[in-house]
């Protein structure tokens, strides 16, 4: 009877062993990984703490804020996750979350260029803002610059500012220079004025020719 309790006993304990090896095994897979971290840029009162959200992987996963900012998202299987924070009033960057088979977490900032570059962030994540969103675009206003770089107003003072600076430049150069610019100078021609030309077109020209018509209707003769 002494040895049936013993045999008894020892098969109760192997039970136990087992069982609680197999719930820890359990309880592993089916709760996974827990990220934490924390979210700043806000006070205790401000309302928008109600609606921030925290997102892994666009939504698959949703996690809430506590009131110190801090939140938990648990039941993760081993793999990479990007974790992203949601404010209507804040922009917060994303963060890469790589959970190994382990359970070691590493935090790299987000780089949607070279992906193959590693910015390593320190774990638990911290989220700090990088300025309001923007949502309308502020009016501009009238300023004098934008009227002195119009165009129109660019083509009508820089031909004066030429004329102006030009001569100046030209006087305080040596004469050798002065030489130089005006042999490069344009030759001028003798043009006939137009009121002489139109003259001796209707007038002076017809009576011109007269004579001649006569002194080779005479030769022909």
């Amino acid at each position: 009877m002494c040895l049936f309790a013993k045999y008894l006993f020892f098969f109760n304990l192997m039970v136990a062993v087992f069982a609680d090896h197999d719930l820890n095994n359990v309880s592993a897979t089916t709760y996974g990984h827990t990220i934490e971290g924390k979210v700043s840029g806000f006070g205790e009162s401000n309302p928008t703490l109600q609606s921030t959200r925290i997102m892994v992987n666009y939504g698959e996963y949703l996690g809430f804020l506590k009131v110190d900012g801090t939140f938990e998202i648990s039941n993760l299987q081993p793999g990479s996750y990007l974790v992203e924070v949601t404010n209507p009033d804040l922009f917060y960057e994303p963060i890469r979350v790589d959970i190994n088979s382990k359970g070691k977490i590493r935090a790299r900032k987000v780089n949607y260029i070279q992906t193959s570059s590693v910015h390593q962030l320190p774990y638990p994540l911290k989220f700090k803002p990088k300025g309001p969103f923007k949502y309308f675009h502020i009016r501009e206003t009238w300023k004098l610059t934008d009227f002195l770089f119009n165009p129109m107003v660019l083509m009508m003072i820089l031909p004066l500012l030429l004329l102006l600076v030009l001569p100046k430049m030209i006087n305080a150069a040596d004469p050798e220079t002065q030489r130089e610019m005006q042999n490069m100078q344009m030759p001028k021609y003798d043009m006939p004025e137009l009121s002489e030309m139109m003259t001796s077109l209707f007038t002076g020209g017809s009576k011109g020719n007269q004579p001649n018509k006569l002194k080779a209707v005479k030769k022909k003769q």
